[in-house]
C-alpha cells in the first residue's frame, strides 16, 4: 500500500497533466472551451426541468429540482464509470512504451468527471436560485454524499477498467446496464410510490442511498440518520477496496491484451 502511495505522489504532476488533457480533449475546438463544463449541465437541467415538470410530477413538491438533484448524482456515476472503462484501452500506446502506474489513467478519468460534477452542482444551485428556492445551511454538508459518490464510483471504475481490457463486449453492454440502473434509482420518481417488493430491490442499489441523502441535505434541510452515513461509508469503501484489489490482481495481464 505504501508503494502505491509513493508512486501516486511521484507521478502527481503526470496525473495533473492527464486530467488537464481529458478536459481539453473533451472541449477541443469549441468556441466557449471549458466554459461548457458549466453550460452543458445547466442547459441539460433546463431541458429536463421543462420536459419532466410538464409530463411527470408524481405529486412531488418542487419536482424540477427533485429530478435535477437526482440527475447530478446519477450522471456523475455513469460518466465516471463509462469513461474510466476505456481508460486503459485508450492509453495502450503509452502503457506499452514506458512505465506508468496504470491506475493513474482510471483516477485521471474520475477526477476529470469530478470537475464536471462540481460544474453540475454549480448549475444546480443556479437553477435553485432562478426558481427562487431557499438554500439551506445543510447545503454545506452535501459534500459528504458527493465524496462518498466519488469513492464508490472510483471503485466501480477500477473493476470495469480491468475487466474491459480482456472482455471488450462489456463496453457495448454497459449502456444497457446503466439504463436499467436509472430505473432502479429514484431519480425521476419518489421511492414512496413503489410497491414494497420493488422498493426493497431499489434500496439495495448503493446509488439510492446517495441520492436520498443528497436530496435530504440539499432540498429538505434534513439531517439523515447516522445509520445512513455508516451504510454509505461501508458501501463506498467496500466498493473502492474491491475495485483496487481486482485492478491490482489483473494489471500485470493488461499488456498481453492491449
Amino acid at each position: 500500500m505504501s508503494s502505491y502511495i509513493q508512486n501516486l505522489v511521484r507521478f502527481l504532476p503526470l496525473l495533473q497533466e492527464l486530467v488537464a488533457r481529458d478536459i481539453k480533449i473533451k472541449y477541443r475546438r469549441s468556441i466557449l472551451g471549458v466554459l461548457w463544463t458549466l453550460l452543458n449541465p445547466l442547459f441539460m437541467m433546463i431541458v429536463l426541468s421543462v420536459v419532466f415538470s410538464n409530463i411527470f410530477r408524481f405529486g412531488v413538491e418542487n419536482f424540477p429540482l427533485y429530478i435535477l438533484s437526482g440527475q447530478v448524482i446519477f450522471n456523475f456515476f455513469t460518466d465516471c464509470t463509462t469513461s474510466s472503462m476505456n481508460s486503459i484501452i485508450g492509453s495502450a500506446a503509452l502503457i506499452k512504451k514506458i512505465y506508468i502506474p496504470k491506475y493513474l489513467f482510471v483516477i485521471s478519468k474520475a477526477l476529470s468527471c469530478a470537475i464536471n460534477l462540481m460544474a453540475s452542482f454549480t448549475a444546480l444551485i443556479c437553477v435553485t436560485l432562478v426558481m427562487r428556492m431557499e438554500l439551506h445551511i445543510t447545503l454545506l454538508l452535501t459534500v459528504i454524499p458527493l465524496v462518498f459518490l466519488m469513492i464508490f464510483s472510483l471503485g466501480v471504475s477500477l473493476i470495469l477498467a480491468s475487466v474491459a481490457v480482456k472482455f471488450r463486449d462489456i463496453i457495448h453492454l454497459y449502456s444497457v446496464f446503466t439504463t436499467a440502473l436509472l430505473y432502479l434509482t429514484p431519480v425521476i420518481y419518489p421511492i414512496s410510490m413503489l410497491p414494497e417488493k420493488i422498493k426493497i430491490v431499489v434500496m439495495l442499489n448503493p446509488l439510492t442511498n446517495i441520492v436520498m441523502m443528497f436530496r435530504d441535505l440539499y432540498m429538505y434541510n434534513t439531517m439523515p440518520d447516522f445509520s445512513s452515513f455508516i451504510l454509505l461509508f461501508f458501501e463506498s469503501v467496500l466498493a473502492c477496496g474491491i475495485g483496487a484489489y481486482v485492478f491490482w490482481k489483473k494489471q500485470d495481464d493488461f499488456i498481453m491484451n492491449l
